[in-house]
């Protein structure tokens, strides 16, 4: 097989619609390309354009009526606490701010009038490169678009092979909004769209684009830039908005004038290597048959649904989440919201905010395993920026020290509850849990310089949690007010609850967030007292309970969930991706995980995208490969749209990412301090080969397997330690590793 057909999405027709276009990103500016012959269209996102500006919405009623809320919860009195709740509790007003497109460039090309043949439209994930190659007459067409990170700017090809050949005309859109902007030349070859993102404080933007004639003529009329009769074209587009820049125009064209100079090639290059430093870090080869490389994706996809293998799609599928979240996820831009980057509604599913009961949160699964740690970076720098105004919060409506976030924030770092989804708005866990991305980014690099920094940050997101943290009669520490996202219970009288006194997911963050504060305090030598108080709170924390059923309780009572198939699994976070259930210290745990699995997927569970993506890493870490597997083609099979971008449905990008960093566990684990390859590889990957995995510790790992047996591995050490290695195939390997060097085993 070739190996570059593993690296290609590519379609014999333009999209027809957004969900089959295919998208370009460098983590600030996206993409979303229709392939159109005559007419094309690039739907743009900027990662900045959102609707208004910051706000301080934390309900000051809160904390006056906190004793009463949680003595109702006690009681048993749901009806009167959800009701006082809602009350209390929403931020005012209730919504978060909500993500913006850029808007559209449109291009309009002359003589098409003819039919197009031998059509292809391809998204080359080595070069990171979308492509669309066509015949019309005597001539043939192509673009080459992509994003360049180092020249922060989006970067349009035109070509024909025969001269003269390039006449078009390209002018910006934002359809129902244009009222909201308004477009003005720059000279003969610009245009700039400009205009408020609206609401009270908020962003301006702009949008700039400059053309690049060999041969031939550019001019500007009204609202649009026209080419005529060029050999090629290079259309060069920057953006901004006052988030970052105090006079975005300004900046987008300096930026595109020194660009200008440069010729197409260098530009090319330079985003190739930047980009593929990135990429080529990790590969993967399954099993070359059978063999469907020659099929467009989409019909590669629907051969799928028919029940038909395809080792290669799923390769594929594994290193586009890798290419998706490198495209909008670069050190500098904000993290990954709902949909990544790429968004063409102005009022989007859920306000393609960031969602951090879980959603943000899976965003970032295949950061470290995946060798991408630079694409952490964004969401370390938007936990920095929740901590001032998660103090706000944690003080009016709580009266606790630290900081603390609910389940949503947005890009001024809002920690106010969103909504009034009682299911899911009064949870105030979700910066404790993004303060483990700190933990495990130290973990898998070892960097004592980086840990020094996140240690103050987890320290403060556990003071919080050790204030919020309240005594019930059996003298343990729970809380209260809060739930298992988003799951109801039932009563024994038939009643059904949300808020609840202690959820298992919630006991299980507050005790892997205190044991990476012990550990990182240990580490760093520092803080002794501080640990001592932590693990003095970790005693008095309730324990998983198995429940009646044989599963992990959902709540601490053993209630009956309202929806047995629900979406959320939160009471498994011990699982993946925590690390607390594991097969070998807590075998009763693990066994009754699997219950839990078992009952939800029997009841309809894994039905929206990021769930069954969850659903694979449970599997992973339970180290039943042939369940992994069915579930990586469920995926494929029930969740995934023609362009492989995941399927809630809608659209939202935490499926890929979760999909991607599943393949990767079931390949690669090393969560209990050993190096496990191949811990769930299933009966039809009997071969194959990855490079380029990092395992906690410090490690990368690639390796060879035939016959599902590892024939070679390699470890390469970035940091000095113990290591041990259990592969099939091989005899257990303890070695003291030292930094720097690389050690190869074979069979």
């Amino acid at each position: 097989m070739d190996l570059e057909k593993t690296h290609r999405l590519w379609y014999d027709r333009p999209a027809a619609e957004w969900n089959e276009a295919l998208p370009v990103g460098n983590g600030r500016l996206g993409a979303m390309i229709f392939g159109g012959t005559a007419a094309e269209k690039l739907q743009l996102n900027e990662d900045t354009v959102w609707y208004g500006g910051p706000r301080d919405r934390n309900n000051r009623d809160a904390l006056p009526h906190l004793p009463q809320l949680r003595e109702m919860i006690k009681q048993g009195r749901l009806r009167e606490a959800e009701e006082l709740a809602s009350l209390t509790l929403p931020g005012l007003p209730e919504c978060q701010r909500h993500y913006l497109p850029l808007g559209d460039l449109l291009l309009t090309f002359s003589d098409h009038d003819q039919p197009c043949t031998e059509y292809i439209r391809e998204l080359d994930l080595k070069q990171g490169l979308c492509r669309i190659r066509y015949r019309i007459g005597e001539v043939t067409y192509t673009r080459e678009i992509f994003a360049s990170y180092p020249d922060q700017a989006i970067v349009i090809r035109l070509t024909a092979d025969k001269k003269q050949a390039l006449s078009l005309k390209a002018r910006f859109d934002r359809e129902q909004w244009r009222y909201l902007e308004k477009t003005e030349k720059w000279e003969q070859n610009g245009l700039v769209m400009k205009g408020e993102s609206g609401g009270q404080g908020g962003s301006a933007f702009c949008a700039v684009l400059k053309a690049v004639c060999e041969g031939g003529s550019s001019r500007t009329i009204g609202e649009h830039l026209l080419v005529e009769g060029a050999d090629s074209v290079t259309l060069l587009l920057a953006a901004g908005t006052t988030f970052r820049y105090e006079d975005p125009e300004q900046y987008c064209k300096q930026h595109l004038s020194g660009l200008t100079g440069l010729p197409y090639a260098e530009l090319l290059e330079r985003h190739v290597s930047d980009y593929y430093n990135l990429y080529g870090r990790v590969s993967l080869t399954l099993p070359a048959e059978p063999d469907k490389s020659h099929l467009p994706t989409d019909a590669r996809l629907e051969l799928v649904r028919q029940g038909e293998e395809d080792h290669g799609l799923v390769a594929l599928y594994f290193h586009y989440g890798r290419y998706l979240l490198l495209s909008c996820s670069r050190p500098g831009s904000l993290p990954a919201n709902l949909q990544g980057i790429w968004n063409d509604s102005f009022l989007p599913p859920w306000d393609s905010k960031f969602t951090i009961n879980i959603n943000t949160q899976m965003n970032y699964w295949p950061a470290e395993l995946c060798n991408l740690a630079e694409c952490h970076e964004p969401l370390f720098d938007m936990i920095e920026r929740m901590r001032e105004p998660g103090r706000v919060t944690a003080r009016v409506m709580y009266d606790c020290r630290g900081f603390t976030a609910h389940h949503n924030t947005d890009i001024w770092a809002d920690t106010a509850p969103q909504d009034t989804y009682l299911p899911a708005s009064f949870w105030p866990m979700g910066a404790a849990w993004l303060c483990l991305h700190l933990w495990e980014h130290y973990r898998y690099g070892q960097d004592r310089e980086f840990l020094k920094r996140a240690y103050e940050t987890m320290k403060e997101a556990a003071v919080f949690l050790l204030d919020y943290l309240i005594e019930d009669q059996e003298g343990r520490l729970i809380t209260c007010p809060s739930v298992s996202p988003e799951n109801r219970y039932i009563l024994p009288n038939g009643e059904t609850g949300v808020l609840c006194a202690g959820a298992s997911m919630d006991f299980q963050i507050i005790e892997a967030l205190f044991k990476a504060c012990i550990q990182s305090a240990e580490i760093l030598g520092s803080d002794q007292e501080f640990s001592v108080e932590l693990s003095s709170a970790l005693e008095r924390l309730p324990k998983p309970k198995i429940g009646r059923h044989g599963q992990i309780q959902e709540w601490m009572e053993d209630y009956e969930e309202a929806e047995p198939g629900h979406r959320h699994i939160s009471h498994l976070f011990a699982l993946y991706p925590g690390d607390a259930f594991t097969t070998r210290p807590s075998p009763e745990l693990t066994a009754a995980a699997r219950v839990t699995l078992e009952r939800r997927l029997a009841s309809g569970g894994g039905h929206t995208g990021w769930s069954r993506a969850w659903i694979i890493n449970f599997w992973a870490r339970l180290q039943d490969g042939e369940k992994a597997y069915e579930n990586v083609m469920a995926l494929l099979d029930h969740s995934t749209l023609p362009n492989l971008f995941d399927n809630h449905p809608p659209f939202q990008i935490d499926g890929n990412f979760g999909g991607s960093a599943g393949i990767a566990e079931m390949l690669l684990q090393s969560h209990t301090g050993v190096l496990r390859l191949l811990p769930a590889l299933p009966g039809q990957w009997s071969e194959g080969e990855v490079t380029g995995l990092r395992a906690r510790g410090g490690f990368t790992v690639s390796f060879k397997w035939s016959g599902a047996l590892v024939t070679e591995a390699v470890i390469e050490c970035a940091a000095a330690g113990p290591c041990r290695i259990e592969a099939p195939g091989l005899a257990p390997i303890d070695l003291m590793a030292e930094k720097g060097k690389s050690y190869f085993f074979s069979r």
